[in-house]
């Protein structure tokens, strides 16, 4: 899988950290910048990349996570969810269909966040399952803005 990485500042270790376990794991990185300060340019970055196909899905960082995830979520076709324990992680794939997530590094630790990742790229998304009403709904609005 193909993933792209992106923080502000206050998230570059965290950044690497989870860029050095999803290589271990194998999969391809993109890695943007990360001194930018204002996390909404780097956020819509990485959203627009993702939603473009250019990766399969996103890894956004911050202080909190919050504010990346709303940027990244302004993008048409990013769906960010912001996760901070093992059933978001895994529930943001399997039921939501998220192709980005977000994390805080100020929230969560380093382990914490290698184990989210993990359980995130673990998840698959059943477009015939009991959710898929749900995200096509979501996704019905946005189209219905365009």
């Amino acid at each position: 899988m193909k993933l792209a990485f992106g923080c502000d500042p206050n998230a570059t270790a965290l950044k690497h950290l989870l860029i050095t376990e999803a290589s271990a794991l194998g999969h391809e990185i993109i890695d943007y910048p990360s001194d930018d300060p204002i996390y909404a340019n780097v956020a819509i970055r990485v959203a627009q990349d993702v939603a473009a196909g250019l990766a399969d899905r996103g890894i956004l960082l911050c202080g909190t996570g919050i504010g990346v995830s709303i940027a990244a979520n302004k993008v048409a076709g990013a769906y960010c969810a912001c996760i901070s324990d093992a059933y978001q992680a895994q529930r943001a794939a399997r039921s939501n269909d998220a192709n980005l997530v977000s994390m805080g590094a100020q929230v969560v630790g380093p382990e914490t966040a290698k184990f989210l990742l993990r359980e995130y790229l673990d998840g698959v998304f059943d477009p015939a399952g009991r959710s898929a009403p749900k995200v096509d709904r979501i996704r019905d609005y946005e189209a219905s803005r365009a």
